[in-house]
């Protein structure tokens, strides 16, 4: 009876990992070896690109972090103008970026880490923008300087290195995935929404697990083929990343200043006027006042001789 029992355990036990393996299978269609890739993952070493790049850019992402607009999101004090800002510099940035990705989507470099129905941002933001903006939102978006400098850098070496694609995808998707779900509540709280709507672009609805997935990507990234010149490339490319952030963050702040010192000045320009204290005066009223001051004016006299 006791063996009975053991063996039918042991069918039940099988049973639950036969489907828990159907299940990681349907998270994705090319997940077929999501396994294998899996235990690859976790026997990454030092010299796997992925952390290669966790290790170089380990600084930089401390600093992207501490940056002003940042800290505002950690502390759950994101303003309305902040997101708007931010989403307008973002569209320019995924815009580039999943252009190039596009072109470049049968390159060696960039084939295995090309996930656009999974990753794509570009139509969640212009989902936002329009939520917060209008229709016309195209013609009412602004970015600073720093923005246009990180969309030329990616449509640079979309045509010129496209390999070095990976450290910019790397960076800006795993980062949004990480933290989408928690970024998402402290932007609704924040600002006060309803909903998920002006929050597209923190939701991934083509990933069921974002653990799951962030292992499979990392795994795609370590297997491309790269010579070690290109790999220098990339590392110093993911770098770039960071840093082309950091100026993004910090220009976006530097509008954000300014349209507030704008605000301020307005509002003490446009400040209800002091009132005059009117007093109607009478004859004897006038005379006593003349008394008080040639009194004041001797004694001041007196006190500088």
């Amino acid at each position: 009876m006791k063996t009975v029992q053991i063996i039918a355990e042991l069918l039940l036990q099988s049973r639950l990992n036969i489907e828990r393996a159907a299940e990681a299978t349907e998270l994705h269609p090319n997940w077929t070896t999501m396994e294998t890739e899996k235990k690859t993952s976790e026997q990454m070493t030092d010299t796997d690109l992925s952390e290669q790049i966790k290790k170089v850019t380990k600084d930089s992402h401390v600093r992207a972090e501490n940056t002003e607009l940042m800290l505002s999101f950690q502390r759950g004090r994101v303003t309305l103008q902040q997101y708007k800002l931010l989403l307008c510099s973002l569209y320019e940035i995924y815009q580039a970026l999943e252009e190039e990705l596009d072109r470049n989507s049968n390159h060696p470099g960039v084939a295995p880490i090309y996930f656009p129905a999974e990753l794509a941002r570009l139509e969640a933001i212009e989902k936002d923008l329009e939520y917060f903006y209008g229709q016309d939102w195209r013609q009412k978006i602004v970015v600073p300087a720093a923005t246009k400098r990180y969309s030329h850098r990616l449509r640079q070496i979309g045509k010129e290195n496209p390999e070095f694609l990976v450290a910019h995808a790397y960076t800006r998707y795993l980062g949004d995935l990480s933290g989408g779900q928690v970024l998402s509540r402290i932007a609704q709280k924040s600002m006060g929404l309803k909903g998920s709507e002006g929050l597209s672009f923190f939701a991934f609805p083509g990933v069921t697990s974002p653990n799951l997935f962030k292992q499979l990507y990392r795994s795609r990234m370590n297997s491309v083929e790269l010579t070690e010149e290109e790999r220098n490339g990339v590392l110093e490319e993911a770098v770039r990343a960071f840093e082309l952030n950091i100026q993004v963050f910090d220009d976006l702040q530097k509008m954000l200043n300014v349209t507030d010192n704008k605000s301020q000045n307005r509002s003490l320009t446009h400040s209800t006027p002091v009132q005059t204290l009117q007093i109607k005066t009478t004859p004897l009223l006038r005379m006593l006042l003349g008394l008080l001051v040639a009194v004041a004016t001797v004694s001041v006299g007196l006190y500088a001789f």
